[in-house]
């Protein structure tokens, strides 16, 4: 075990995920960073949910148990395709970037530094939210 580098050493509380002194440690990485780098297996999408509008258009800030919630949301990251018996991809019918309706229930929740995403399988997902 003394061959491989740890990754998290207990005994100094600290990271060492390269030996290079020019990357930044993970705690400096922004959420978007972070994003860029996960993408989801096979047919699964990661999405941000649209957050619900928190003051009318007049200025009054509505409570939020008054605040509908809402299913849309923005696909963040996509992944390659479900595989078929032959081992060949099934595009995914959105991309990213795309504004999409989700299911009441489902998915799953992933948080990235405070903020929360969901992952779907495309399947899963409602509707195309075209402009």
């Amino acid at each position: 075990m003394e061959d491989f580098p740890r990754l998290f050493d207990s005994r100094t509380q600290s990271h060492r995920l390269n030996s290079s002194p020019s990357r930044p440690p993970p705690s400096f990485l922004s959420a978007a960073t972070k994003i860029k780098n996960i993408v989801p297996l096979l047919d699964r999408v990661l999405i941000q949910r649209v957050k619900a509008q928190q003051q009318t258009a007049s200025g009054i800030y509505i409570p939020e148990k008054a605040q509908e919630a809402l299913n849309e949301g923005v696909v963040v990251a996509v992944g390659k395709g479900a595989l078929t018996k032959d081992g060949k991809h099934i595009p995914l019918q959105v991309a990213t970037g795309d504004k999409v309706l989700l299911p009441t229930y489902g998915g799953s929740i992933v948080k990235i530094q405070d903020e929360e995403y969901h992952l779907y399988r495309d399947s899963e997902l409602l509707a195309k939210v075209e402009n």
